[in-house]
């Protein structure tokens, strides 16, 4: 599965520098997930690593 970011984004690019797989870019308007990328954080602790930063909560499961 992957994360996937909503139209509430506010393009802040919080989310880009955290994602360790490198699956953020940014898009027009908003950014985007690279869903053959992202794996959810799932070797990293605490998580998808683009929700905890996010600050208009806009980032959820695909």
């Amino acid at each position: 599965m992957a994360m996937k970011i909503t139209d509430e984004c506010t393009a802040c690019a919080l989310c880009e520098p955290e994602c360790p797989q490198g699956a953020i870019e940014e898009g027009d308007p908003i950014y985007i997930i690279d869903p053959d990328l992202c794996n959810e954080c799932e070797d990293v602790e605490g998580g998808s690593q683009c929700v905890l930063v996010c600050p208009v909560d806009c980032i959820e499961k695909a």
